[in-house]
């Protein structure tokens, strides 16, 4: 199987469970927890407002209440569900339940933060639970930390596609085929995952879309007594966040959209962005290791150790390497690179990785690579984001291009990016096989009338370039853009103090930051 989720829509994976491996592996993160169940939110009833819904049909679903009774992984941490409507057009038919995490504020409280970590796909109640690495203390004592996994992801009636096997097919598979009998793989790959799709799925395939997920997170919020949405969404997050404004621009509170996407770019500018950006990323790698010894094991230049990555590749294609009792592949190979490309603090992991395999050892490479694809090591996946990523984004959009038409697009590619500008010129192909349709119009999203809005971006961002926060700061009528200087996925909680100060300022007093603050 094809890696046409990430290639595709391209919409900056930070899968929970890289995220959370990664951070205890040695990433930032507030570790300062407290030794007592912090006391729980309120459980008055809200007033009227909060509860009235976008449409009398709707009134049912907005008078929820959340059942919170602790987590059994978790004492400290409270569990729930929301029901939520299959399809917005008939509320009265077959509904589902989303699951929800709660960590409560271990301060004085202020309210609820809906949080999501991006995909799509990753689910939010992962996140959330690592709210003690993934926020600092401020956050952590003002807010109850919510997340949730939305429709089609995690414990919330999950898409399912591909058994535990053929994901691992899917992962390691060529994503440049070059060869007549590899491209008819491909395409036999990627026309099956969408079928698969649809047959282990069923009706729920066509509603999945993030249109969807943001009106979900509407009833959310009446559900927690909110009057407002304060919410932090990171990678593709911000385009849920965004989505949100503009269905419910007066129900925006304090917004923190982090790594944004530009949701205006078509899929073929879209993916060129995020090559060129994963190209800057190892470009930055690499010349870290020149800066960092006398003897960087690439090269003694930046072109010499991308060359080096570049003939590994092509070697582990060739020839995979032993992983314990599997094979690193070359899909495996990709993502084992990519992966640590997400925060700088990973770096060091993928030198280790990198001079393993030159060795001939791909175990390294291949734990990223499972990191990445959150699979467990005993061959299962703890969630389905690898399938729900493909899902959503095709059912979002479903453009792709032709088999036969690869080939004019690789030219470009490879001149944003001439380590990985081919795996994404055949991305552009993943959505051939998709079967889904929403029933969802596509938004011009503006957010009119919404609260001050901010936006944040990374300069070296290797999957949400820094233009796409300028891009989506631009479009929302009410979007403050704050640029991050520096490497990695997402601004926030990163290791520049300047951001993390704005971020928690806005959120816990509602200070807004000049538009085009600069840290």
């Amino acid at each position: 199987m094809k890696k046409v989720m990430a290639l595709l829509a391209v919409l900056a994976l930070v899968l929970s469970a890289f995220l959370v491996a990664g951070l205890a592996l040695g990433g930032g993160g507030s570790s300062d927890t407290p030794s007592a169940r912090p006391t729980p939110s309120p459980t008055t009833p809200p007033p009227p407002s909060v509860t009235e819904p976008p449409s009398p049909a709707l009134a049912d679903l907005y008078s929820q209440r959340i059942d919170w009774a602790p987590c059994e992984s978790n004492a400290d941490q409270d569990c729930g569900t929301l029901t939520v409507p299959v399809d917005y057009a008939d509320p009265s038919g077959e509904t589902i339940d989303l699951a929800l995490l709660r960590v409560p504020a271990r301060g004085a409280r202020i309210g609820s933060m809906v949080v999501n970590p991006g995909g799509p796909g990753a689910p939010g109640t992962s996140y959330a639970a690592a709210a003690s690495l993934v926020f600092r203390g401020p956050l952590l004592d003002a807010f109850d930390v919510v997340g949730f996994d939305p429709r089609g992801t995690g414990r919330s009636a999950p898409v399912d596609c591909l058994t535990d096997e053929e994901l691992d097919a899917y992962v390691a598979g060529d994503p440049d085929p070059d060869t007549p009998a590899e491209v008819a793989d491909y395409k036999a790959s990627v026309l099956g995952f969408g079928a698969a799709c649809a047959a282990h799925t069923g009706a729920l395939l066509d509603h999945v879309s993030t249109i969807e997920a943001a009106r979900d997170m509407d009833v959310l919020r009446s559900a927690l007594g909110e009057e407002k949405l304060t919410y932090l969404g990171a990678s593709y997050g911000t385009k849920l966040g965004a989505t949100y404004a503009e269905l419910f621009p007066d129900k925006v509170g304090r917004f923190v959209l982090d790594g944004a996407v530009d949701v205006s770019l078509d899929l073929e500018t879209m993916s060129l962005d995020q090559a060129a950006g994963f190209e800057t990323a190892l470009r930055a790698y690499v010349q870290n290791c020149l800066d960092s010894t006398d003897n960087c094991f690439l090269g003694d230049t930046v072109d010499e150790g991308l060359a080096t990555i570049t003939g590994l590749l092509a070697d582990i294609e060739e020839q995979p390497l032993p992983a314990g009792d599997r094979e690193l592949a070359i899909g495996n190979a990709f993502y084992g690179i990519v992966a640590p490309l997400y925060n700088r603090d990973y770096w060091f992991l993928l030198s280790t990785a990198l001079s393993s395999a030159l060795d001939g050892k791909g175990s390294a490479l291949m734990q990223l690579s499972d990191l990445y694809s959150s699979r467990g090591t005993d061959g299962t996946y703890d969630n389905n984001s690898m399938e729900a990523i493909y899902a959503i984004n095709c059912l979002d959009d479903p453009s792709s291009i032709p088999f036969g038409k690869v080939a004019a697009e690789v030219p470009a590619f490879e001149e944003a990016s001439p380590t990985f500008g081919d795996v994404f010129a055949w991305g552009l192909t993943g959505c051939r096989g998709s079967k889904a349709r929403s029933s969802e119009e596509p938004l011009d999203i503006r957010g009119e009338g919404a609260a001050p809005i901010l936006v944040l971006g990374t300069t070296r961002d290797p999957a949400t370039p820094m233009k796409w926060a300028v891009a989506l700061a631009d479009q929302l009528d009410s979007g403050v853009l704050v640029e991050r200087d520096g490497d990695g996925h997402t601004a926030y909680n990163s290791g520049n103090e300047c951001i993390d100060t704005t971020v928690e300022d806005y959120l816990v007093d509602g200070t807004v930051p000049d538009d085009g603050t600069r840290c």
